[in-house]
């Protein structure tokens, strides 16, 4: 499978739904709340769509990096079952860490389920490390949230809050 990445948009909330209900199935996230974070002029979502088919969307991604706070948590990432391990978990995190230096963070934090092993793995091959556990964070599963946090190379000082 091929895919292009491209910036997400409100139209592209059903699709991203279907895949966080899929995926997350107890703890998924509602439209309303992923439709905020589609919106918000501090997040960046990415959706993956396969070249043959632009409207079927096979993951997404999202960043939370507000202008000048150093800062950026990876919020979210999925990838739907037919199009896992393929490398497009691992393109969607490249580009977030991308964008996230291009705003200027210094650091990228995120939240992995201590249950998601394969997940944890892709993250500290990207140079993420591990730096606290959240104690029965995932509800209604009780399972702990692994805190990881990647620190950038010298931040790039020119965002200027614009969408790219």
């Amino acid at each position: 499978m091929t895919w292009m990445l491209r910036r997400a948009a409100e139209h592209d909330l059903d699709s991203i739904m279907d895949i966080e209900t899929q995926t997350f199935a107890s703890d998924a996230w509602s439209p309303e709340n992923m439709r905020a974070e589609l919106l918000s002029a501090h997040t960046y979502y990415l959706v993956a769509v396969r070249v043959e088919e632009p409207t079927l969307v096979d993951g997404y991604a999202g960043l939370l990096a507000p202008e000048g706070s150093g800062d950026a948590d990876i919020q979210t990432i999925a990838v739907a079952e037919g199009a896992r391990r393929h490398g497009l978990g691992r393109t969607l995190m490249r580009q977030l860490m991308t964008e996230a230096h291009q705003r200027g963070a210094a650091r990228i934090f995120l939240d992995v389920r201590a249950d998601n092993p394969g997940a944890q793995s892709l993250y500290e091959a990207l140079g993420f490390e591990r730096i606290a556990v959240r104690a029965g964070y995932y509800q209604p599963d009780n399972v702990d949230a692994v805190v990881m946090r990647h620190t950038l190379a010298t931040p790039h000082a020119g965002f200027t809050g614009a969408p790219s």
